[in-house]
């Protein structure tokens, strides 16, 4: 034991000599380009981990799945694996690790981006299990979550400061998306449009070094071949552009009914206090939707793979109805329908216990309606005929976009997932118009939307920006000396006397604010002796023009400032409980810290 600990003490020891070595010899900016190199090798192989535990798993739990028939098999495992999942998160995490995107985002805007230590392997072993067993989910909101968390991590370990974890947290998340589908473009640009990272010359490099290197890693394990196989076999005419238009509308639309139903049931789920009664739910509707649409199943990709290689009769195998795979009427409603049911598979995949993103479910949704689409117009017998396989890749890019509000992210993912570049036209269409038209609805994506009802989200915008970095905590002034409205004049000059503000709060028994007193209020009546035993605080103090609430957001605080003109605002609890002053002066010289602080390039 004794020797034990002399070790550690000397490996201690020598990381700190080369900590204040590096920072000597190597400044901030160069030594940030050498973590990024680590983080997208550590993220590149975490998302090579996470991807060969679910094939093994699924692999191992369908490979005698009967695709002429219904398998009971999918009523049994996507509970078995939820039930997995949840016992592991409660009784070996102990820690809510769901909604990965989500919580990265709040890391980054509200805990200086500083993610736990578990995060880096918890969600590959949670989300693997949940998908593995058939969860309708993705992997990639869990790899995003890992990959953040290693930036996180090797940043804190070596005491950079939060600016350059923030871009590390970012370069995690790169590397993630990058690695699960050697896609380094649009891993780079999931970092700047979703989580909303901004692209200066500090970030650059390192976003591009860590999401090139993971996708490098990719490569190495798994080939050089596209994630999904998929060749143009049919030319795309401009005299189908109106028709990519209509599509984008339906993308758009389609994907405002994914992010309400999401939304509705997750506070359908967050309704039950009982977890257990929740996971019962949430796996009664799991198994009975994967049971009758298999194509539920899992990450779905099997289902995208066989649409782009023009399979239509793929759809529905392993499902009771595969004897109506010929019929058209049939594809059409069995397709619509798992359309319409893929987001209550996800969230109850989720609400249930379960472990995984909506990245894949975008997809999939996406993929299921563009080729829905040319499917209809072509069964409708006019002379135009569409590729369904080429609006089925489309509608992947349409619905992506629209969800994440990512447009250029959901280009460059779809283009380097199949090698669709010939289709690049058609598919900036379909983005363009799928995200203005949920944006009509729906200000934020399916990432950012609690946050932003929270006033904790971290945007572009540097002044909303900043003021989302800035902490009420930090701003609030308490060396005030507060009167009670009962004290007499003589009493309150007495207490101006012992105080270097000017400003006293006026406080009951129970500490609940009354009012102030301003000293240039009562400075005519101050030095009237014949008043002291006359007047008592009540009598001239004055109610705040507006009052501050503890944990408001500071941009709701700044506009109170600008409709009252005030100086000096009282904070209060929602009982009316003091706690300080915030004043003008004090957020200005805050917030000219902060924004130098992160806008430094």
């Amino acid at each position: 034991m004794t020797q034990k600990y002399i070790h550690n003490s000397r490996v201690n020891a020598a990381f700190m000599r080369f900590l204040l070595w590096r920072e000597r010899h190597i400044s901030e900016r160069k030594f940030v380009i050498f973590l990024a190199l680590l983080v997208g090798v550590f993220g590149g192989l975490a998302a090579q981990l996470l991807k060969y535990l679910i094939h093994t798993i699924s692999g191992l739990l369908t490979a005698h799945i009967d695709i002429n028939s219904g398998n009971y098999l999918y009523i049994l495992l996507p509970t078995l694996g939820v039930v997995i999942t949840a016992l592991y998160v409660r009784y070996v995490v102990r820690d809510d690790i769901s909604h990965g995107v989500t919580r990265v985002l709040w890391a980054i805007s509200q805990n200086k981006s500083r993610l736990k230590r578990h995060n880096v392997y918890t969600s590959v072993i949670a989300s693997s299990v949940t998908i593995g067993f058939g969860g309708s989910v993705g992997a990639e909101g869990p790899i995003v979550y890992t990959g953040a968390a290693i930036g996180s991590n090797l940043g804190s370990m070596f005491r950079m400061s939060p600016r350059i974890l923030m871009i590390l947290v970012g370069c995690g998340a790169a590397a993630g998306i990058a690695g699960i589908f050697k896609a380094p473009i649009a891993g780079m640009l999931f970092t700047l449009e979703v989580l909303m990272l901004d692209l200066t010359t500090v970030s650059v490099m390192p976003l591009l070094i860590s999401a090139i290197t993971s996708a490098t890693i990719a490569y190495m394990y798994t080939g050089f071949s596209f994630e999904f196989f998929y060749v143009q076999s049919e030319d795309f005419y401009i005299g189908r552009i109106p028709l990519v238009i209509l599509l984008g509308v339906a993308c758009g639309l389609v994907s405002l009914y994914f992010t309400r139903v999401m939304n509705m049931m997750e506070n359908f789920f967050g309704r039950f206090k009982n977890r257990w009664i929740k996971t019962l739910i949430g796996c009664s509707i799991l198994s009975g939707l994967v049971f009758f649409f298999p194509p539920l199943y899992g990450e779905g990709y099997e289902s995208i793979m066989g649409l782009l290689a023009g399979d239509t009769s793929s759809i529905v195998d392993g499902s009771i109805f595969y004897g109506d795979r010929g019929q058209v009427w049939f594809i059409i409603l069995f397709i619509a329908l798992i359309i319409l049911t893929k987001a209550f598979a996800t969230s109850a995949t989720n609400g249930a216990g379960g472990v995984g993103g909506t990245f894949a479910p975008s997809l999939y949704v996406g993929c299921m309606t563009g080729f829905l689409f040319a499917y209809v117009f072509n069964a409708m017998g006019f002379d135009m005929v569409l590729s369904n396989k080429n609006f089925a890749l489309i509608g992947m890019a349409g619905v992506m976009s629209a969800v994440m509000h990512a447009p250029l992210m959901a280009i460059f993912l779809t283009a380097e997932l199949t090698g669709g570049y010939d289709l690049f036209l058609p598919l900036l269409i379909v983005s363009t118009i799928a995200y203005g038209t949920i944006k009509i609805f729906e200000p934020y994506s399916i990432y950012t939307m609690r946050l932003a009802k929270q006033g904790k989200l971290l945007t572009h915008e540097k002044d909303k920006a900043v003021l989302t970095l800035l902490k009420m905590d930090s701003v609030i002034e308490t060396e005030f000396l507060s009167v009670r409205p009962e004290m007499t004049l003589k009493e309150m000059v007495d207490t101006i006397a012992k105080s270097n503000r000017n400003l006293f709060p006026v406080l009951d028994a129970t500490g609940r604010l009354q009012g102030v007193v301003q000293l240039d209020d009562i400075r005519n009546i101050m030095f009237r002796p014949d008043l002291y035993r006359k007047m008592n605080v009540a009598s001239f103090m004055t109610m705040p023009p507006t009052k501050i609430i503890i944990g408001e957001h500071m941009d709701s605080v700044m506009k109170k400032f600008d409709d009252t003109g005030a100086w000096n605002l009282p904070v209060v609890d929602k009982d009316g409980r003091y706690y300080g002053f915030i004043s003008k002066s004090k957020i200005f010289n805050s917030y000219r810290r902060v924004l130098r602080h992160y806008c430094d390039d």
